[in-house]
């Protein structure tokens, strides 16, 4: 059997077209598609007065993670309809290419597929490339595709 495919994904644009390439590669691979998404650790705020209460975060943070994981979940019921044995994992952390590596490392994923924005010059430099990144630090072999 082949090894784990995992596929990268910020529900963005850009990750779709990369969405499409993971399923098609573990079809005809016969492999486990692991659809992967980081939760960046949202950051505090301030308030008008500079404080926002415990509560207030946490139903903040309690929001995102699970508007995260239904996004996952359909990303997840779409790759098993479209053929492919296909589970989601999400994670938390930063920065978000060093997360994707060791989600990847840590799984034994033969290779990870991920999108890309295709900013350069100036929009790449002041965002940083996290297709980029994730090439140059991970084991195994990564396919980037160009958002469309």
């Amino acid at each position: 059997m082949s090894r784990a495919i995992l596929h990268a994904t910020d529900f963005s644009s850009a990750s779709r077209a990369a969405f499409a390439k993971a399923v098609d590669m573990a079809r005809r691979e016969h492999a486990p598609l692991l659809i992967t998404h980081v939760m960046i650790p949202p950051m505090p705020m301030m308030a008008g007065d500079g404080y926002i209460p415990p509560a207030t975060w946490d139903a903040i943070a309690k929001g995102y993670r699970r508007t995260s994981q239904k996004k996952l979940d359909a990303l997840v019921r779409r790759a098993k309809s479209a053929g492919a044995r296909a589970r989601g994992l999400l994670v938390e952390g930063t920065p978000a290419a060093d997360v994707i590596v060791r989600a990847a490392r840590g799984r034994h994923a033969g290779s990870i597929v991920l999108g890309t924005h295709g900013r350069s010059g100036v929009a790449r430099v002041l965002l940083g490339s996290v297709a980029s990144r994730v090439v140059a630090t991970a084991r195994c072999p990564v396919t980037t595709v160009r958002g469309r």
